[in-house]
């Protein structure tokens, strides 16, 4: 049953702020305003009456909570930036509260319903890879982005990157873990920030992907429009994009979702820590496997290349480097063409792919130097996961342009000595 709800009222509410400079505030809410729609679940059915033994509460989705904040004793303006912190908290903690999946649960009949509540269904792996044409924040210079990532909205379950300085198109290349309670109605929400030192950072933009548009066991690669405010996208600016790549796994053994790190031909040293008998998937040992491995890169042609010369021309060469990687590979110069053919092969050795990314950059050749005309960022995943296949690539930071690649991995599975690394 979902009713719509409006309440307004004034409870007498004093919180107990510990901020992060060791002060001490009593702050007390007033005039709370709460709209929204209530969902309740009556559940389970039982032979007596009323018929149902428990009744699950929550908001159907995020609603309006408007409330006023005093400091007992002092003003909010007493301390910078207090207030609306004080506030975000607030907000998302009333959010995760009692926002759907979240739920309060109410027996009605006596008895035991632990298997109402919310419980962990699933982990979202998230690599953070990078983003590009970021809006600029700064007047001089350029802003200084990282992003913060949840499923979750409250601090202990909230990701943050690091900053990357003076960059509008960051690489961040981290990778991150989320646990999923409900697949089907949950989202991935990933903001990124403008790093302003002491004063507060300035949002630059944010998105959301639906976990239920993530298929379990297959990897996701997006890239994701930023807006200004994920409620009311008015503002139709651009303000960049990010890159993420997602892989979600559930916890449950699903027909048809097989660990896709496990070859299904021989059982590898990497399969055998990973399998397990209870459920065919052990997420949490995969952290204790580091994939190893060759890969192979053919650079065999790009397309419409944008021209470089006086003549409508261009003398491509292609730079590929992995990177953690300190050794950089070069095709030969292909003099004036905007679609150069190169069908030249090149070897990596890669000691962790999971966690690194290859990055193929195109220049042009002058008499006197070179000119950068575009670059590709790839993930390893996919050729861990198919072994050999051949895609096309957008060249980014180019007005036009096309790479086409060949990729081949070769993998050398090994064990991470756990004491080294304590």
């Amino acid at each position: 049953m979902e009713l719509d709800m409006q309440w307004d009222g004034n409870p007498n509410i004093v919180l107990d702020i510990q901020t992060t400079l060791g002060i001490s505030l009593p702050v007390q809410v007033k005039n709370i305003g709460f709209t929204g729609t209530l969902r309740l679940l009556f559940k389970p059915l039982v032979a007596e009456l009323p018929c149902f033994g428990a009744v699950c509460v929550s908001l159907r989705e995020k609603s309006k909570v408007d409330f006023t904040l005093k400091v007992v004793g002092g003003e909010m303006t007493a301390i910078p930036g207090i207030s609306d912190a004080i506030e975000g908290t607030i907000r998302d903690t009333i959010e995760d509260t009692l926002t759907w999946p979240n739920r309060i649960i109410v027996p009605i009949v006596p008895g035991d319903y632990s298997d109402l509540e919310l419980k962990p269904v699933g982990l979202l792996e998230v690599k953070l890879v990078e983003a590009r044409d970021l809006k600029n924040k700064d007047l001089v210079g350029k802003s200084d982005p990282f992003a913060v990532l949840y499923i979750r909205p409250l601090s202990a379950k909230t990701k943050k990157s690091k900053t990357i300085n003076n960059d509008l198109n960051p690489i961040w290349n981290e990778h991150y873990e989320f646990v999923v309670e409900d697949s089907s109605t949950q989202h991935l929400t990933v903001k990124i920030y403008d790093d302003e030192g002491l004063q507060p950072s300035e949002i630059i933009g944010c998105a959301r992907v639906d976990l239920s548009d993530v298929t379990p066991g297959k990897v996701k690669d997006v890239w994701l429009e930023l807006v200004k405010d994920l409620e009311i996208q008015r503002d139709k600016k651009p303000r960049g994009q990010v890159h993420l790549e997602l892989l979600y796994y559930p916890f449950e053994k699903q027909e048809g979702v097989s660990n896709p790190f496990a070859g299904q031909i021989q059982l590898t040293s990497l399969e055998k820590v990973l399998k397990t008998e209870s459920n065919g998937y052990d997420v949490n040992q995969r952290k204790n496997v580091i994939t190893r491995g060759v890969l192979s890169v053919t650079v065999i042609s790009a397309e419409d290349i944008p021209a470089m010369d006086v003549m409508g021309k261009a003398d491509p060469f292609v730079v590929l480097y992995l990177k953690k990687g300190e050794t950089k590979k070069k095709t030969r110069v292909v003099t004036e063409t905007l679609n150069p053919i190169w069908n030249q092969t090149f070897d990596f050795v890669v000691e962790d792919a999971l966690h690194d990314l290859l990055i193929v950059e195109v220049w042009d050749h002058d008499t006197f130097g070179k000119d950068y005309i575009g670059r590709c960022i790839l993930t390893l995943t996919r050729a861990i996961l198919e072994g050999e296949f051949q895609d096309t690539y957008v060249l980014q930071g180019a007005k036009s342009g096309k790479l086409n690649l060949h990729f081949k991995w070769t993998a050398q599975p090994i064990y991470r000595d756990r004491d080294r690394d304590q």
